[in-house]
This record gives structure tokens, sequence and C-alpha cells, in this order.
């Protein structure tokens, strides 16, 4: 328990025994004013019940809590609010406590799949897909923190007229070459056939348009798009010829996405693909059908009816009996919940998605799955750049692993002006540029809440100073230096008196668990992503104020140090929740 959870319990019980009233929880806050006292209490609710101006409340209270604790040192009351000194030795306390359990985790004994990534297979990550990995694998690392046994999982789009798009493109363009015979990175290299394959499209729309077919008409018209769904169609029919061409672009693909995810620093434990989960999701739509719960149209295609839900009529399969992602999601949730013993199952994905999951939960609550309610979907903002949104099709994305390159580079243009990392080899020079290029990176995207979009700008978020990864990094950097000058090795202390700086630092640091279930519960990194910053920006304010190498006071000196130690330990830890690593030197 923190230091402010304790002063709220207190609080609540002197409450009962000076006005017999229950249930009542007055704000407590840190005081930031200043007037004398570390916590600030707000007596303005008791005003209406008791029918007593705030200032004599705040007395009245203030007086109760010195005489029936021994926690207060003092009080003040200035214009209703009541600020309160501890004691000291609550402090002191608080933080052998905190460093004792620092490692202890309790265990909620519930399983969390947590989803992300989930690409197709017909174009490489790009900047929307880095957002939603950092963000999906930071979940389900804070989730681990907060006692959940959690399970990485992604669904791999390996099908469907998209994937034929660049099948196609590659048969009528590609002249048999392959990554290895063009040196291109596998997913780039059929990403470069998805825009082939829209480049020839629009041309033949054009030609078709200009013989005066409606454009709409000129778009189902097009050979292109007729021979991409006759694929499917051989595809979803098991023609040889095609499947072995989709395996082999697939295994070019794949190999390119794992170089992406080792450089991310991202993992799954569990990968599933719509190849083999459609199918199962036919038979729930026929299980559907036989139950009265879906119908059947004249063109035989199958629809469920949400209207009562406030939604609409969705198509589950098509008349020509091919499925829609929709099929697919509901063969794949079905099939986590019998496969793995989970609780609950969060869907990393764009907002741009939210109705697609409604509809989703809805029809498997209509299906009579129970566990639908346990299903998620954690909604997120889009990526957008100065000059407007990507588009795949077309070839304006800002691709991931160019991305990362370019946070290498530019960490190491700033490290080099800066000065920093003189004396190291240069393989250790290399690597460090690699941490923090991508801890500027995650930090930056992490940061945002993750309803909000965000615009992204490199060079802002490689900065030294203020609110960014490196800051931060480098406030861990700066107390292992302190550290290793100290020759630091734990020892335990006996009492000493704190300053404002030391027992601040002692507040946040205790505040860690507090805002690992708090993250965990609203399935928000930022919470981490603000408090580590927070936590950086008072060790560094503590650090310049306090004489600690040359003190000669050692029981002072070993206590100062020891703080240190557990900020390092927290920052650390904190930026690992976030994916984000450290380096001793900056």
């Amino acid at each position: 328990m923190n230091i402010k959870d304790t002063i709220e319990k207190k609080l609540a019980e002197v409450i009962l025994n000076v006005y017999q009233l229950k249930d009542i929880n007055l704000e407590v806050q840190e005081n930031k004013t200043e007037f004398e006292g570390d916590f600030t209490i707000v007596t303005f609710p008791l005003v209406k019940q008791l029918k007593k101006n705030p200032e004599s409340i705040g007395v009245e209270l203030g007086e109760a809590l010195t005489e029936q604790s021994d926690l207060f040192e003092s009080f003040n009351v200035v214009r209703g609010f009541l600020n309160v000194k501890v004691q000291n030795q609550l402090f002191v306390d608080n933080f052998r406590t905190v460093s004792r359990d620092f490692d202890t985790i309790e265990k909620k004994n519930s399983t969390v799949m947590v989803e992300y990534s989930s690409p197709n297979t017909n174009k490489p990550l790009h900047l929307g897909h880095v957002r939603n990995n950092l963000l999906g694998f930071s979940v389900a690392q804070i989730l681990k923190e907060a006692g959940y046994d959690v399970i990485k999982a992604q669904i791999i789009n390996d099908r469907g007229i998209h994937i034929c798009k660049s099948m196609l493109a590659w048969e009528k363009f590609g002249h048999g070459e392959t990554p290895e015979t063009t040196n291109t990175k596998g997913d780039k290299f059929v990403g470069n056939y998805y825009v082939e394959f829209d480049k020839n499209y629009k041309k033949e729309i054009a030609e078709l348009v200009a013989q005066e077919i409606e454009e709409e008409q000129a778009k189902k018209e097009a050979p292109l798009i007729k021979e991409a769904q006759k694929m499917l169609l051989d595809w979803e029919k098991g023609d040889e010829a095609v499947r072995n061409l989709w395996n082999e672009m697939n295994s070019w693909v794949y190999k390119g996405f794992n170089e992406t995810y080792q450089r991310l620093g991202v993992d799954f434990d569990q990968v599933q693909y719509e190849s083999n989960t459609y199918i199962l999701g036919k038979d729930l739509i026929q299980e559907g059908l036989d139950k009265g719960i879906l119908y059947q149209k004249e063109d035989g295609s199958v629809w469920c009816d949400l209207t009562d839900e406030g939604l609409d009529q969705k198509l589950l399969l098509r008349s020509d009996g091919t499925s829609v992602y929709m099929t697919q999601d509901l063969g794949t949730a079905v099939e986590r919940f019998k496969g793995s013993n989970i609780q609950k199952l969060i869907y990393t994905v764009g907002n741009e998605q939210d109705y697609h999951f409604q509809v989703l939960f809805n029809i498997l609550k209509k299906l009579g799955y129970s566990w639908a309610d346990q299903l998620f979907h954690l909604s997120y903002g889009m990526v957008e750049l100065p000059e407007g949104k990507m588009k795949s099709r077309e070839g304006t994305v800002v691709d991931a692993d160019d991305l990362m390159a370019e946070m290498h580079e530019t960490a190491k243009l700033k490290a080099i002006e800066q000065g920093k990392l003189e004396g190291l080899s240069e393989e250790a020079k290399e690597a460090s540029y690699e941490i923090i290029g991508m801890g500027a990176l995650k930090y930056f995207m992490l940061k945002v809440d993750p309803k909000k979009k965000m615009l992204f700008n490199p060079a802002e978020s490689i900065e030294f100073n203020g609110n960014t990864g490196p800051f931060i990094q480098y406030t861990y950097a700066r107390t292992q230096s302190l550290l290793a000058k100290a020759g630091y090795e734990y020892k335990e202390i006996s009492d000493v008196a704190l300053n404002q700086f030391e027992k601040e630092l002692i507040m946040l640091l205790a505040n860690y668990r507090t805002v690992v279930e708090r993250a965990a519960e609203a399935l928000s990194p930022a919470l981490v992503a603000n408090y580590v910053y927070d936590l950086a920006k008072s060790y560094n304010s503590f650090y310049q104020s306090n004489i600690i190498l040359k003190l000669e006071d050692e029981n002072l000196k070993q206590f100062r140090l020891n703080l240190s130690d557990l900020t390092a330990k927290t920052i650390k830890k904190s930026l690992e929740l976030l994916g984000i690593n450290t380096v001793n030197r900056m």
C-alpha cells in the first residue's frame, strides 16, 4: 500500500469516528502549493452533509487526524483545503517496503489472449502496423506485470482477393523473378506486385470508361479483377497450381515479416492463418442457419439481421459460396476459446474497424457463446503523416523497415553531435544507436493515448530533453554511472530525515504497482509512459539538488544510493513494459 492509500484509509476511519459518516472518500492529492504539507485533502464534499463551512471542517479533520493517528506531524487549512504533513518515518518505511516487494507480482489466475499485428500477406508492414505491434506487445507486457497469464497471438490474413491480386500481377508481369534474384526483401517484393496490379487495373478501368461504360460497372468488368476473382475461387477449390504459387509467395512474405518483427522487438506465442480458419467459419454459418439465427437470400447468400441491436444486416457468405472477413473472424474466435483456456480476448485493431467488431461480438452472442462478453476491441487511432493518410495500393506508405533504419541513423547523428558514447567500440556504438533510436520510436508511439490519432514526427521523438524515450534512457544511464562510481552494493540503512525531493521520489516509486494495475485495466501503455517520464523528471530534480557521492554521512549516502538504485530498476522495468531497452551509457 502506498502512502496516499494509507492516508485515505486513515481519513475514512477518522470521518466515521468524528461525523459517523460511512463510505465518504475525500480526494487526497500530493501538495504542489507553497503551503507546508505533503498532501492536500479536499474537504468540500462534506460541506453539504455537515452544513458547515470548509474551513471549519478542515480544522476539525486536521485536529482529529493528528490526535487519532501517529501518521501526521502537522496540518494547516487554506481556503478549505486541508494540508497535512506526514511523519518522516512513514516515507522511510514505505521506501523499505517498496524496495523489498519490487519483484513481487500477485497472480490473477486468469489468462488473456492479446491479438495484434495480423498483417496481410500482400504487402510489407508500414507505419500503421508499427503502432499496432507496439501497442499490442506493450499491453501484453503490462498485463503480465499485473499478474495475468498472457498469450500473444496473431492471425495472418493469408488468403482473399487482395492476396490474389499480388499473385496474379506476379504471374502476368513478374517474368519469373524472385526476392533472391532481385535482392529484395520478400514482403517488399510481393508488395510491389500489389501496387503493380492496382496500376494496371486502373488503366483497364480508364479504357472501359473511354468506351462509355459507367465507372462502377467498369470496375467490375475490368479483365484483371475478374481474373483475380477466378483465382480466389480456384484457390478455394484447391487448384494445385494456384496453391503452389500461393505457398511460395507467402513464404517470401513470412521471411520478410520475421526480420521486421525481430528488429521491432515483438514476438508471438501463437500464430493462426485465415486459410485454416475460414472453413470453420463456414461451419458456424451452417449452424446459425439450422438454428434460425441466420437467414439465406434467394441468391444463396447468408446474412445476420442485427437491426434489433441498432446495427444493420450483415453479409456472412456470398452468393458464390465464398466467405467474407466476418465469417473468418467468427471461426477464429470460436477456435481460440476451444483451443486455449482463456478468459478474455483482446483485438488490437485500428478504429476504422469499430463497427466490424460490434457486429462480430453481437453475432457470437446470438450464436450462444457466453464468452462473447469477454471480447474486447482495443481500438486505436491512425498514425498520420504531415502529407496525409497512407495508401498501400498506391505505394504511398512509410515502410516499417525504412522507418527503423531512419531512427537508427537519426539517433547516431544526434549522439555524435552531442559527443555521446565516445570511447566505446564501433560495435557498441551501433548497438547503442539502435537501442536509442528504437526507444525514441516506441516511446513516441506509446505515450499517446491509444484512442487518439497521432502525427508521427521522427525528429521530435529523438530529442534528448523533454517527454521522449532518449530523455528517460539518459536518466537511467545517469543512475548507472552514479552507482558504478560508488561501487554500489545494497545495504540496509537506519532512519534518515528526508527532504521534499526524496519524498516526492519515494511517492512516485510507491505508485508503480498502482500505475501498472490502471494501465492493465485501461489497456493503455500511455499511463506507464507518462509515469516513467514523471519519475525520470523527479529523479533528475533529486540528483541536481542533493549531494550523493561526496556525502560524509555514510547512512544518508547509502540511502540516496539505494533510492537511485530503486529508481533505476523502476525505470528499466517501466521501459520494458513499453518494449524499450536501456543503455548504461549515453
